[in-house]
């Protein structure tokens, strides 16, 4: 997979993430269990940063191992396979605890691939 591949998976990343922190910011876990809209859009995006995570390279994933790739693509699939199961107080957590650092670092990758190429 090119660079430039690799680059538009993060580029999903990013913006899943960012999607995520919109659709949640000033929103607190009450307001958030009780807005099926949040919720399909959160669970919706948690999807997508599954299946890019799961498309990236495995060089670039080695190169980050900093980010927790399998626990990414874990729970994309216990998304996919369990949604009637899913509890909302870990979606909530992760996107509280994770999602900021993610975001953070999936834009510092894509700047860095960007000098690379340049």
């Amino acid at each position: 997979m090119s660079e430039r591949e690799t680059a538009l998976l993060l580029e999903d990343i990013l913006e899943a993430s960012r999607k995520i922190l919109t659709y949640t910011g000033g929103m607190e876990y009450d307001n958030f269990i009780a807005d099926e809209k949040t919720i399909d859009a959160v669970v919706r995006n948690f999807e997508i940063i599954g299946e890019a995570a799961n498309r990236i390279p495995e060089a670039f994933k080695l190169l980050h191992p900093e980010i927790e790739w399998r626990g990414i693509i874990g729970f994309r699939n216990r998304i996919i396979h369990e949604y009637f199961g899913i509890d909302y107080a870990i979606l909530w957590k992760i996107k509280q605890e994770n999602i900021p650092t993610l975001h953070d670092f999936i834009e510092q990758a894509l700047k860095e691939l960007d000098n690379n190429g340049n």
